[in-house]
């Protein structure tokens, strides 16, 4: 496995948009998982080389001073709660096959990914008590707690597998759960074809939306419970292995 596709960054950043009335959640189509919102897509890019930047470190690279540009691949126009960061697009790219060194470096990020918020969720020292005020969203009441937080994102495992025809399940860790969940997928002779599927909601999913999916959902809420965690643990030594800002 590898990440040497990753081994110089590019400053050319491939985005796509996913927009409504309610804001703009947009993607990198080549820093897997990398992502911005805003109200309008300018104020969404305009966060683009922070959050490269942020990706890059997280990768054991540099991009420090590097010039960005973004160009807009693919955008959809979405009626989800794109505010709560509700997504169902499906990149072009994530519609191709795969080679094997592709998918063996789309998995090591995923499982780093896993692995990374797992040792962020747990040096925080109290799990049980709330960090963000409780509201709803679309899929109910949002997790408060870093113990809510965790449940949450680790309980995805099943469902985005799921979504790809992949029997998997949700325990005991999230790290565990992904490497069963892929282990699973690659008993099936055919699964580099990355097939799309029509799955739940009318949504569409490949393998490598899967990868993608996991690698975003994991930053969405490993920063969710990074930052207010900073806040409230100030002498914390608290992992920060996705480097947000304290």
């Amino acid at each position: 496995m590898t990440l040497n596709q990753w081994s110089l960054p590019t400053a050319q950043i491939n985005a796509v948009d996913e927009f409504n009335q309610g804001g703009h959640l947009i993607y990198s189509d080549n820093y897997i998982g990398a992502y911005v919102r805003g109200k309008t897509r300018e104020e969404a890019l305009e966060k683009f080389p922070e959050e490269i930047a942020r990706y890059c470190r997280w990768l054991g690279l540099c991009a420090d001073g590097m010039e960005f540009t973004v160009s807009v691949i693919q955008e959809k126009q979405s009626d989800l709660q794109i505010c709560d960061a509700d997504s169902d697009a499906i990149f072009r790219s994530e519609q191709l096959p795969l080679q094997m060194d592709e998918y063996e470096t789309l998995r090591t990020l995923a499982l780093k990914s896993a692995k990374d918020f797992e040792a962020q969720y747990q040096s925080i020292p109290n799990k049980n008590i709330p960090l963000v005020t409780a509201r709803k969203t679309f899929y109910g009441e949002i997790p408060t707690s870093a113990e809510e937080m965790y449940l949450h994102t680790k309980n995805v495992n099943n469902y985005y597998f799921s979504e790809i025809g992949v029997p998997a399940d949700n325990e005991p860790d999230i790290y565990t759960c992904r490497l069963r969940g892929f282990q699973t997928l690659e008993q099936q002779p055919d699964f580099l074809k990355n097939s799309v599927f029509d799955g739940s909601y009318g949504e569409q999913w490949s393998l490598r939306k899967v990868c993608r999916r996991f690698i975003w959902h994991d930053r969405i809420h490993a920063k969710a419970m990074f930052l207010p965690a900073a806040k409230q643990f100030k002498d914390a030594d608290l992992s920060m292995p996705f480097f947000f800002a304290k």
